[in-house]
């Protein structure tokens, strides 16, 4: 048994990287789910299920092994939420259990509204750490979808009116990841070099090699896109361009007005579902007319299988049960802290989690890493240099 296949679980079906809008998918959609409740039984369940999935089913590529990164800062997050409340606390009544309290500080009258420092509340460091929690389970949502997902592959995918955006997009989601690769790689320079500094001392041998690394990345990506033609117009004539604009630029405005009547009631019937409906025809148009303008091919495309298909299938199911509230209290999602009791735990909704949580279990084993030509492999390292063709990454 190799060492891919200790890791899966002994999971014999052939290895292969799964389509990488199917990760993001899924980990939107889990996202939305818990943007529903301020339940910390269900968010920390949410947690569970986004560490068995990328336990599970990440590669071996250097930046797969970032999320413990975003664990981190999910942590950082709910801590700043629960002492800005302890500092400007408001919303403090009566009944409230106090816990301790600061130096106040008075404020002027033009500041009023705003208490810096007095009583904390248990009441109000819950609530902070709630929707401090809340807040962490969207970023290791997105932490997720980067460490399953390379999103360079995902720009081949776009529609070609979406291109040079999809460019802009996918540089700015790649920075995470080429971060975590740079901090990793200075700090495994630093173990061979035997550095001892830690704490503040060590932040300039740290973050100096790091920023210098990710402005060195930039320049190479910059470089290869120029040169492989990205964001040029081709043979577009002028009129074609501002044709496609003109379309994109309505399609978005119909969509914003349709959105807005479908929300609110009091609006025309015709600026709620015609005005939506008008506004996509319009971004359909645009984006087939611009789609023509680019002209690119795509070497051993991504395949959209049944896999694809069912991990897409179980985020959008967790998604759909949470925002249906069929079979289930509305009250559960959001527990009420007056008075104090523990939070209950729906079944409707712990179903929906673990459903989502199957994605780690109907995708397929990721697939191996090339190893490079002349670097010795560990002892009991049984990993083949051959991949199938859907398991190379993609560089640019």
């Amino acid at each position: 048994m190799t060492l891919l296949d200790k890791r899966t679980g002994g999971d014999r079906r052939s290895p292969r990287n799964l389509h990488p809008l199917a990760w993001w998918t899924w980990a939107l959609a889990l996202a939305t789910a818990a943007s529903r409740t301020t339940n910390p039984l269900l968010l920390l369940l949410v947690l569970a299920v986004l560490g068995f999935v990328v336990t599970a089913r990440r590669s071996e590529a250097p930046w797969a092994r970032g999320f413990a990164y975003y664990l981190w800062l999910a942590l950082t997050v709910v801590a700043i939420r629960v002492v800005f409340r302890c500092v400007f606390a408001t919303g403090i009544t009566p009944h409230d259990h106090l816990l301790f309290s600061l130096p106040h500080i008075p404020t002027p009258a033009w500041y009023a509204g705003i208490r810096i420092g007095g009583p904390v509340s248990l009441e109000a460091t819950l609530s902070a750490a709630f929707d401090g929690l809340r807040l962490a389970c969207l970023i290791c949502c997105i932490g997720a979808a980067n460490t399953l997902a390379n999103p360079k592959r995902a720009l081949r995918v776009l529609p070609g009116a979406l291109y040079e955006l999809g460019v802009a997009v996918t540089v700015s989601l790649s920075v995470a990841p080429q971060l975590v690769q740079s901090v990793q790689r200075v700090a495994r320079a630093r173990r061979l070099r035997a550095g001892r500094r830690k704490g503040v001392r060590a932040l300039r041998g740290i973050v100096v090699p790091v920023l210098e690394d990710a402005l060195e990345r930039s320049l190479h990506l910059a470089a290869a896109m120029d040169s492989r033609g990205y964001g040029r117009s081709g043979t577009a004539s002028r009129g074609s361009r501002r044709l496609t604009g003109a379309l994109m630029l309505l399609g978005m405005c119909g969509l914003c007005a349709g959105v807005y009547g479908l929300l609110d009631g009091t609006a025309p019937a015709a600026l709620g579902l015609p005005a939506f409906l008008a506004g996509a025809v319009l971004c359909v148009a645009g984006l087939a007319l611009g789609g023509r303008r680019v002209r690119r091919t795509t070497y051993r495309p991504d395949r959209w299988r049944a896999a694809e298909w069912a991990v897409a299938g179980c985020g959008v199911a967790a998604a759909v049960l949470l925002f249906a509230t069929v079979g289930y209290d509305a009250t559960d999602l959001n527990p009420s802290l007056y008075p104090l009791t523990w939070p209950t735990l729906p079944l409707v909704p712990v179903f929906a989690l673990l459903l989502s949580g199957a994605a780690g279990i109907v995708s397929p084993p990721p697939g191996r890493t090339p190893v490079p030509v002349g670097t010795p492999l560990r002892t009991g390292d049984t990993r083949n240099t051959r991949t199938d063709r859907t398991t190379s990454e993609v560089s640019t």
